[in-house]
């Protein structure tokens, strides 16, 4: 039995490690976005200081494991068997949830997910207690006071992290406005004086000072000094910034590279018991049954240690902070810094990643009917001075591929690492994901970057997202309360079970990943137009994008073409269905993709953009009217080929075969030139597009003879399909020629 106990533990272990990996994985871009961002520094450098950060908040989080262990659940009421089972259906739905909402794209809180697990866990459990023994509550086997302090200020810093982020980004801004180097001489030092202070307060004071490792005279000096302390932190750190800033060293880029240090210690320290507190805890309780038990049975032993605060060896804590830093530096999903947050934040128009929701649409106009109400209640003059501090014209990136400038990167880690350092020191275990998500959100806001454009579908994103985290919890506590429940049934069969589960799970996620990051890569050309100020760039990039869209439309229209009429000859109705699947799907692409190369062609100047914008609406609908020709000829022989009805004649077959091949050698030339922008024969591709479609009217005229003189009605609904084919066919190669031609005039110099 306690090589059983030993091998659950390992197994809790190595989801630890699992758990690193794929948490920084998905918050490393919490800290590592407003630097990167921004393009304070390289980012191997943003990487470093980083790291430091990680391994000191690492060192420093012992504390924080108490929430695994008693933080929830008063586990001297239960027994190591009941304690084992929580801890494993824990990491097990963890992992389960995380799968589940990567899967569905709906984004997920590693804080939320281990609370919420944890409770569903244990009221589980307390529930068939109090079934078994009427004198037992929740308020006895569960610590509902911490666990309702904990549920609150997780959703309380929703509203606190937002609020805060409007007002001291719209102070920020008024006060250094778009061009900070020009109205930064006097206040840079006050408002750098102030960063370094709260950082040094709640990281340095607080946290350094009440860290085991610190001796106990340095603390107690901290503890008794910490006013006098603050007053010299904020004269001596305003006064250098004053000497540096007078020697044009950019302070902005200090503030960021300090924020994203203490930002990455805070969330190390915060964050850590997400990962390892439960398997540490596991640990714990095995060594604990296994030194003390007396032979108790593991349903008898109750785990009275869980009660003591966490004793968590430093080197486990160091471990943990390496194996961050590792994740950190080569995980894919943590150098891909730029996800929802940026897209919901950026300061520049681009493609919006989520729809509009009628909720979205009340509150914007609710909010415009507000605006403009206190606006009329506004002196002009001070309307007029207020726009002026927020001229967007004059906003100075250190990057052109930059989200936002160094102000609002500043503002946004020195504020998010102070709510969560505040939470870290309180034991309060705050969603990282959370704060920096909804301080990203506040100072955007102020920051005029949500447009009337823009502004209905970026509140629907914060909507879906904030929907997301609360479905979170809700699935968390339920899925695992369920997990439990079958493991506490099952025993060591259902709990084995759940461990391979898991392992297909990991396998399958992984793959799922790699696919995604492959299609996400598309959007970098984008991207660098969108952030691009010079027009020159703007104008190559989109180039480039457009002859990239219409080659892959190109070569995909010919594959489904293809697709198409070889099943309809062959009756397949799995290949019909994939490519009225995958025609959906690029349908739904075509509209993204053309809307992103419309707002890049509004950045060209208005001579080459009125020069091109035919072109450039030809090209697109060409794109689309593909898809409509495809779907319409699609759709009839779909239906016929599903009611089994007679299969396309040999005759027929061989009378279209020649067309078809004359078809894929014209498209793949036409596809040729689009991709490598060489169009010597493009006449003659043109005049012979033209021959087949008179071909095609001559074998649509003789089918319409023939369906004339057809004896009987047996035969009428293949020959009106394969009219259809003719005619769908012959407006494929017309499509073909306007996308042919307006690639050629688009893209010539």
């Amino acid at each position: 039995m306690e090589i059983i106990y030993l091998c659950i533990v390992v197994f809790l272990l190595c989801l630890a490690v699992f758990d690193l990996f794929v948490g920084v994985s998905n918050d490393a871009v919490n800290f590592l976005q407003s630097a990167v961002g921004a393009k304070v520094a390289k980012f191997r450098t943003v990487l470093i200081i980083a790291s430091l950060g990680v391994v000191i908040g690492a060192i420093m989080s012992s504390g924080m494991m108490d929430v695994a262990r008693h933080g929830i659940i008063n586990p001297d009421r239960f027994s190591f068997y009941d304690i084992m089972t929580i801890f494993l259906a824990v990491m097990v739905t963890d992992v389960i949830v995380l799968d589940m909402f990567n899967t569905l794209g709906m984004p997920t809180s590693t804080t939320v997910s281990l609370v919420f697990e944890l409770l569903g866990g244990a009221f589980i459990l307390a529930t068939l207690k109090i079934i078994g023994d009427g004198s037992l509550s929740y308020g006895i086997l569960l610590n509902s006071d911490k666990a309702l302090s904990v549920i609150i200020a997780i959703f309380v810093s929703i509203a606190i992290a937002f609020f805060f982020g409007i007002i001291v980004m719209w102070l920020s801004r008024l006060i250094f406005t778009f061009n900070y180097k020009k109205h930064s001489r006097y206040s840079i030092a006050v408002f750098g004086g102030i960063a370094f202070t709260a950082l040094a307060y709640f990281i340095f004071l607080k946290g350094l000072g009440k860290s085991p490792y610190i001796p106990t005279s340095i603390s107690e000096y901290i503890k008794h000094n910490t006013s006098l302390l603050l007053v010299y932190m904020f004269v001596v750190s305003t006064v250098v910034i004053e000497i540096l800033h007078l020697l044009k060293v950019n302070i902005f880029k200090i503030i960021v590279l300090v924020g994203t240090f203490a930002l990455a210690m805070a969330f190390a320290g915060n964050d850590l018991v997400n990962f390892i507190g439960v398997p540490l805890a596991g640990l714990d309780s095995y060594q604990d049954y296994i030194a003390n038990n007396g032979g108790a049975a593991p349903t008898e032993y109750l785990m009275h240690s869980l009660m003591n605060s966490a004793n968590t060896p430093p080197v486990f804590l160091l471990i943990a902070g390496v194996i961050m830093i590792v994740a950190m530096a080569t995980s894919k999903k943590a150098q891909h810094v730029i996800k929802t947050s940026v897209d919901l934040s950026r300061q520049d128009e681009g493609d919006e990643m989520f729809g509009s929701s009628r909720a979205a649409r009340s509150i914007v106009r609710a909010t415009q009917d507000s605006g403009a109400a206190v606006a009329r209640m506004i002196p002009q003059g001070i309307q007029n001075c207020v726009n002026a501090r927020f001229n967007k014209n004059e906003m100075i990136l250190e990057d052109d591929r930059a989200a936002f400038d160094v102000v609002r990167a500043a503002v946004n880690l020195v504020l998010a690492s102070m709510l969560i350092t505040i939470g870290t020191n309180y034991k309060l275990p705050l969603s990282t994901t959370y704060v920096t998500f909804m301080v990203a959100m506040g100072t955007s806001l102020a920051d005029r970057a949500w447009s009337r454009e823009s502004a209905v579908f970026r509140v629907t994103g914060v909507m879906s997202v904030i929907g997301g985290w609360f479905i979170t919890a809700g699935v968390a506590f339920a899925t695992t309360a369920l997990v439990c429940l079958l493991m506490f049934y099952g025993g060591m069969p259902a709990k084995v079970g759940f461990m391979v589960l898991v392992v297909v799970l990991l396998i399958r996620s992984n793959r799922k990943y790699a696919k995604k990051a492959a299609a996400s890569d598309k959007d970098d050309t984008f991207r660098l137009m969108m952030r691009s100020r010079d027009p020159e760039i703007v104008w190559d990039l989109l180039r480039k994008h457009v002859s990239r869209t219409q080659s892959y439309v190109c070569r995909f229209a010919l594959e489904q073409f293809n697709k198409i009429t070889n099943a309809f000859e062959n009756e397949n109705l799995r290949d019909l269905r994939h490519s009225y699947k995958e025609l959906q799907n690029e349908k739904a692409a075509l509209k993204k993709i053309r809307r992103q190369e419309l707002l890049a062609l509004r950045k060209l100047p208005a001579e080459i953009a009125i020069e091109r914008n035919t072109w450039f609406h030809l090209g697109a609908n060409s794109d689309q009217q593909f898809i409509y020709s495809l779907r319409r000829m699609l759709e009839p022989i779909k239906e016929h080929v599903e009611n089994n009805f007679h299969p396309l004649s040999e005759q027929l077959i061989a009378e279209f075969r020649p067309i078809h091949q004359k078809i894929n050698e014209l498209m793949k030339m036409s596809c040729e030139q689009i991709e490598t922008n060489r169009y010597e024969s493009y006449r003659e591709i043109l005049a012979e597009a033209n021959a087949c479609k008179d071909e095609l009217s001559v074998l649509r005229k003789r089918h319409i003879d023939r369906m004339q003189r057809m004896e009987g009605n047996n035969l009428l609904q293949m020959s009106l399909v394969y009219l259809n084919v003719l005619q769908e066919s012959q407006e494929f190669l017309s499509v073909m020629r306007h996308q042919l031609r307006a690639a050629k005039k688009f893209m010539e110099n």
